[in-house]
């Protein structure tokens, strides 16, 4: 019983560091993002070097992906061996349900904006630029957007997470009050 209380606050722990890692380093991100003074021109074709916002993007989509799919398996485990219902339906609440779907949906959004704000900071050079030849900067609030995403995603989660367990330690709770009586 006692490793299963640390395990069932290990996980969320991890989960809530990596998405603390990810709001962190989407801040960072936003000042080392590229400048308009960054970008050179030579006639029409435009240079500009790889930002250090390149690295904290990959590094702050690593720890959302790992924090996200982390929280999911631990989510889906939980209903998965859940109670079932008369139907042979997993019971689960209808806020851990919509919770889930917070968080897949604000991972969705937050994936796609960090992901392009990331490629737009990596090297451009002459002749290839970001997109058809030109080069693009990322505007102001890109990555503090993300970050807010983030904490929307892992705190959705979280949430999801922590009512599976308690759903859980409810249902064994009344199992083991239930063995006691008979």
């Amino acid at each position: 019983m006692e490793k299963h209380r640390f395990a069932s606050l290990l996980i969320p722990s991890i989960i809530a560091f990596l998405g603390l890692m990810a709001f962190g380093l989407c801040v960072a991100a936003e000042f080392k993002r590229s400048k308009k003074k960054d970008v050179k021109l030579n006639g029409k074709l435009c240079y500009l070097a790889e930002s250090g916002a390149f690295q904290l993007g990959v590094a702050a989509l690593i720890c959302l992906f790992i924090a996200h799919i982390l929280g999911n398996m631990v989510i889906c485990r939980r209903i998965c061996s859940g109670e079932k219902s008369s139907s042979g339906k997993a019971k689960t609440p209808w806020i851990t349900s919509t919770l889930l779907v917070v968080s897949w949906i604000s991972f969705g959004v937050a994936l796609i904006l960090m992901g392009t704000a990331t490629s737009m900071n990596r090297r451009q050079p002459y002749r290839r630029g970001w997109l058809d030849g030109k080069c693009y900067i990322v505007k102001d609030g890109v990555y503090v957007g993300s970050a807010v995403l983030v904490m929307l995603t892992i705190g959705s989660t979280l949430g999801s997470v922590i009512m599976t367990g308690r759903k859980s330690q409810v249902e064994q709770g009344r199992r083991i009050h239930a063995q006691q009586h008979k």
